[in-house]
């Protein structure tokens, strides 16, 4: 048995029109009811809301950018998952809806909250449809696109398999409608060249790209999980990549990460601060031996931060190298400083590392 997450982006679920393709959305809800029959878990984080909502209102033109949203979305929200229940229940299953924010993930009580009701879901038997809940998520507090969402909630559940899909087969070596582009099927954890193939553009009606969705699964691979891009149009898709067929491009993981740094590799949105570490400190962090953040490696500080808060860790070129969670505040740091045995700002079990 697996726990599978699948993310379904709105170009997947949407016609030409930006409509919402109906024939696609009963496809796939039956291929997550065959891997439920096979003895799988499956969470579904499904865009399509603000889509759905655009086919069932006309709104003035001179309404601004966010109240388009969370209007669509609240109206489009109650047709999707109306339409999720009514497929899923022709199948024999059950489906609930769970809507998150980005604040959720930020602090630990939201994060172990959300944590426990998916899993109980799970045990029950029923199929978690997870959104962002665009009607409270503005500006900062959204998520990059669904892309992030799905690889937050794979991490937070340390799932075996994080599947995203789009409208293409995958990532390619160029321009994926240009005869000489190739797909790449399979990218190692310590793989960093994919920029350079990839296009910038958004897709016509969700908010992310293709570098957006490399970028998230390189990290979700580097916490012990499987992921795969691949495109969510053709038949099947779901259930031959469960089997091991080599479709789309496969993000191979790293070793598996703990429950508390999964968490701590989930909070990074909510750092607001960081230190810059010397390079002696940055050498021993970045040694194969699991070490600890003493306030003698730290040069500087970007802002003050409390006890618990999580921070960004920077080498002297500002070269990002990891997060944790600090265990006093910026005002104890030089008190620590000047003492000869030092208690450890970040501790090993609450440290992730790039």
């Amino acid at each position: 048995m697996q726990n599978i997450v699948i993310k379904v982006g709105s170009n997947v679920l949407t016609n030409t029109f930006g409509e919402l393709d109906i024939p696609i959305l009963k496809s796939l809800c039956t291929q997550i009811a065959t891997l439920k029959q096979n003895g799988h878990n499956v969470i579904l984080i499904s865009s399509g809301a603000v889509a759905s909502g655009r086919s069932l209102a006309t709104l003035p033109e001179k309404t601004d950018d966010v109240s388009r949203r969370q209007v669509l979305a609240a109206i489009g929200q109650v047709k999707l998952i109306s339409l999720y229940a009514d497929i899923f229940q022709e199948l024999g299953l059950l489906c609930a809806q769970v809507l998150v924010t980005k604040e959720d993930f930020r602090d630990r009580g939201h994060y172990l909250n959300m944590k426990n009701c998916i899993e109980a879901l799970l045990k029950n038997n029923i199929v978690p449809v997870i959104n962002e809940n665009d009607v409270v998520s503005v500006t900062e507090l959204m998520f990059t696109d669904n892309d992030e969402l799905a690889g937050l909630v794979s991490s937070m559940l340390g799932v075996d398999q994080l599947i995203i899909l789009s409208n293409v087969d995958g990532i390619f070596t160029g321009n994926p409608n240009h005869a000489d582009s190739k797909l790449i099927e399979s990218v190692e954890y310590s793989n960093n060249s994919l920029e350079q193939y990839i296009s910038k553009e958004k897709s016509q009606f969700g908010r992310g790209g293709m570098l957006t969705k490399s970028n998230i699964a390189q990290k979700v691979a580097g916490l012990g999980i499987h992921v795969h891009i691949a495109n969510g149009k053709k038949d099947c898709i779901l259930i031959k990549l469960i089997a091991g067929e080599k479709l789309g491009t496969h993000f191979v993981p790293k070793k598996n990460a703990s429950n508390i740094k999964r968490w701590v590799a989930n909070a990074e949105s909510s750092a607001k601060t960081a230190i810059i570490i010397d390079d002696g400190a940055k050498k021993a962090l970045l040694s194969d031996k699991p070490v600890s953040l003493l306030p003698v490696g730290i040069k500087f500080i970007e802002g003050a931060f409390l006890k618990g808060d999580v921070i960004k860790i920077k080498d002297l070129k500002g070269n990002l190298l990891g997060i944790g969670r600090t265990q006093f505040s910026s005002d104890k740091l030089e008190e620590y400083k000047s003492q000869s045995k030092q208690k450890e700002l970040i501790h090993y079990d609450y440290l992730f590392l790039y």
